[in-house]
């Protein structure tokens, strides 16, 4: 056992930062549900004449993306808490595992906000 090992902050830090993913992932997949349903609501006010609107349009597919990402960030969370985990345990664990997955995050929802933005603009 080494000081990291022995130190019960060190896993809950990991904990938290595990748990936060997680919740970034459940509420991209709950706000995707939401705009893949938001072309249906579109649908229905146009039936009732109260916008111009024909079919889902941008909204499923853009829904649809959010729910994937946020599965993916669910998945890879997972296993980089996994990893991390072990690492810890076997005393090799550095200082931070980089932020290349949360700034691919953070790109990926500013291209899906642009597009949301435009077809919007668009309706």
């Amino acid at each position: 056992m080494n000081a990291q090992t022995d130190d019960p902050r060190v896993f809950m830090a990991a904990e938290r930062t595990f748990l936060a993913w997680i919740r970034t992932g459940l509420a991209l997949m709950g706000f995707g549900f939401v705009v893949a349903r938001f072309g249906l609501f579109l649908s229905e006010l146009a039936s009732v004449g109260a916008v111009r609107h024909q079919g889902q349009g941008f909204s499923l597919p853009i829904g649809i993306a959010l729910i994937g990402l946020g599965i993916v960030v669910i998945v890879t969370a997972a296993v980089r808490h996994h990893r991390l985990m072990r690492s810890i345990n076997d005393g090799r664990a550095g200082p931070g595992v980089g932020v290349r997955f949360g700034l691919t995050v953070a790109a990926l929802l500013a291209l899906i906000g642009v597009a949301m933005a435009f077809y919007l603009a668009t309706i």
